[in-house]
């Protein structure tokens, strides 16, 4: 599904009534502590109205650095992160603040390569590659896909968006 935003055409996969419900009960178990050791609950202040949402997400570990690829596209949880530059990341009593930095769309194809080689079970249909394509296949749809690079929080740091 395509959506249109000020003349610009947004990607984004709207889920359905069953997956919304998956959603919701794997965040919950998420939430407790139980899944994959790359399944997390994500947690972002809403942009408009400051308001703490939270969705179940797969943390991408890679060369070093850990990410955030929306396969969905330009979710609810992207808009916000963007915004605010930060999120946390909990599973059971854990918790761990992060910025995010977003990546450009030239850093874009090796790590959604490695995304959707890594997770391709849940994530081959939100892509029109198929796993194990080449990172340059991934090229021109780089701009589809949100990728976010996660990085520690740090109260002093004067780039911090939430520090402005």
């Amino acid at each position: 599904m395509l959506c249109v935003m000020k003349d610009q055409k947004i990607h984004f996969v709207a889920p359905s009534p069953i997956e919304r419900l998956f959603s919701r009960v794997f965040g919950a178990l998420v939430g407790l502590g139980l899944g994959f050791p790359h399944n997390y609950q994500l947690e972002v202040r809403g942009r408009r109205s400051g308001r703490l949402y939270s969705t179940p997400v797969v943390v991408l570990a890679h060369r070093g650095k850990r990410f955030l690829v929306a396969g969905r596209g330009e979710t609810q949880w992207v808009r916000n992160a963007r915004a605010s530059g930060r999120v946390t990341l909990r599973k059971g009593r854990r918790r761990e603040e992060l910025r995010v930095r977003v990546l450009g769309d030239g850093e874009k194809p090796e790590v959604l390569k490695a995304y959707l080689d890594r997770f391709k079970l849940t994530v081959q249909r939100y892509f029109p590659v198929a796993a194990g394509s080449p990172a340059e296949d991934l090229r021109p749809l780089a701009p589809r896909y949100p990728v976010f690079e996660l990085r520690a929080a740090s109260p002093a740091d004067p780039q911090d968006p939430a520090r402005r």
